[in-house]
């Protein structure tokens, strides 16, 4: 595992990235990472929203992938082969090719900023013969890949209109208008990565409003989930806070983490990367398939509207308010469920095993810059964000249970059917 500190770490990655844009590099070990990286920067600028933000990512490392497996060859290829010969190709250049022509197409109003970090990024690297084919698998792989997404849903205009009643989402404290609110309809209808399609892991369904297990939901986060007057202590609290970063970011910097204390070759951390994000992305075309479908109520307008699920076991506060605010799209299933749980599934499919010892960092918790969570077990991480979303008063107990075993079954199904050795 890494030893260094992570507040240092943080400083060295941003340097990093820093001289990525504005001067040449020196050669770094993992170009998969430093372009996931650069990857996750140009969504920041673009202001790109968490879901669509996992399809990008799952484009631009599913690309990575194949170009740099064309050079490897011990893995199956993903969507798409090259015509360009790869032997003796750089799979550094490959991956910044790649990385590069893709994003590009993706979001050209930061052509600037990448034709800097691509031309900065070639520079570190050695010039020459294997430099210029690499180039040319990375390029021909992105375009080609490219190619087998058109039509397929990303960024669709897809029409949602707002109901009312118990049981309905309903726009929620802190939310934007729409059409802002709510976000990412267009996710729930996307042709998937890997599986077969949005609906084929929908999740069973939130409880029944008269049901035992609806009350003890609803009174649960009530009672945990306050911002003030709530039954959390100061610990559960950090906890509640910790997943509330920016899912760009702290998706990206901790796979990023995880890919590292694990010392992986070129070739490995872009099976790595690609097999996390399209697990990822995927487990949220699921989870927003079933979002949108069931179309569920959120903790703040159900506790103000107790007194309307007939419910005897459920009271009403016209005041309530959650220690966070409240994420714009449906409630059920839980989407950090779904994101935590494609995280670390696909990192113990990868790894063939629960047994990893993981540092999740976030820099939401008040009074730090960087706040370390260590595990050692894959169960412990889910386990966390099941109370997380609960004390951050955004989700309730069968949402994240739902959304953490949709997670599994898409990390199940990508793991055996994709990135398989070649024998």
């Amino acid at each position: 595992m890494l030893s260094m500190n992570w507040v240092t770490l943080r400083i060295v990655s941003i340097v990093l990235v820093s001289l990525t844009v504005f001067a040449p590099m020196q050669a770094k070990a993992d170009a998969v990472s430093d372009w996931s990286s650069i990857a996750a920067t140009v969504l920041l600028n673009v202001g790109r929203p968490g879901g669509g933000a996992a399809v990008d990512l799952a484009y631009v490392h599913a690309a990575i992938y194949d170009a740099v497996n064309a050079i490897d060859g011990r893995y199956s290829v993903y969507a798409v082969r090259p015509h360009t010969s790869a032997v003796g190709a750089s799979p550094e250049a490959a991956t910044a090719a790649a990385a590069y022509t893709l994003l590009k197409a993706l979001f050209p109003s930061q052509q600037s900023f990448l034709d800097t970090a691509y031309a900065n990024y070639l520079l570190s690297l050695q010039p020459g013969p294997a430099q210029t084919r690499g180039i040319a698998v990375g390029t021909e792989v992105a375009n080609l890949f490219l190619a087998t997404r058109v039509g397929d849903g990303r960024d669709a205009d897809v029409p949602y209109v707002f109901g009312s009643g118990p049981g309905v989402y309903q726009i929620t404290p802190g939310a934007p208008p729409p059409p802002t609110t709510p976000a990412s309809p267009w996710l729930a209808r996307t042709r998937p990565f890997g599986i077969e399609g949005p609906s084929q892991f929908r999740a069973p369904g939130p409880p029944n409003l008269t049901s035992v297990q609806w009350a003890a939901d609803l009174n649960e986060v009530k009672a945990y989930g306050a911002a003030t007057g709530s039954l959390r202590n100061q610990e559960q609290t950090d906890i509640g806070l910790f997943y509330t970063e920016n899912p760009i970011t702290y998706v990206n910097r901790n796979l990023r983490s995880i890919a590292a204390s694990q010392n992986l070759s070129v070739a490995d951390s872009a099976r790595f990367f690609a097999q996390s994000y399209l697990t990822l992305a995927d487990s949220l075309i699921g989870c927003f398939d079933s979002k949108y479908y069931y179309n569920f109520w959120r903790p703040v307008t159900a506790i103000r509207a107790a007194d309307t699920d007939g419910n005897d076991a459920t009271e009403p506060d016209f005041h309530w308010l959650p220690l966070a605010v409240t994420p714009n799209h449906p409630e059920y299933p839980s989407a950090h469920g779904c994101l935590t749980g494609a995280i670390a599934h696909a990192a113990q499919y990868f790894f063939g095993t629960k047994e990893l010892t993981i540092n999740l960092t976030s820099t939401s918790v008040p009074g730090a810059p960087l706040t370390t969570h260590t595990f050692t077990n894959i169960d412990d991480v889910l386990k966390e964000v099941i109370g997380g979303r609960i004390y951050g008063g955004m989700h309730y107990r069968t949402s994240v249970l739902d959304g953490l075993a949709l997670a599994d079954k898409v990390a199940h199904w990508i793991k055996s059917r994709y990135f398989l050795r070649v024998e």
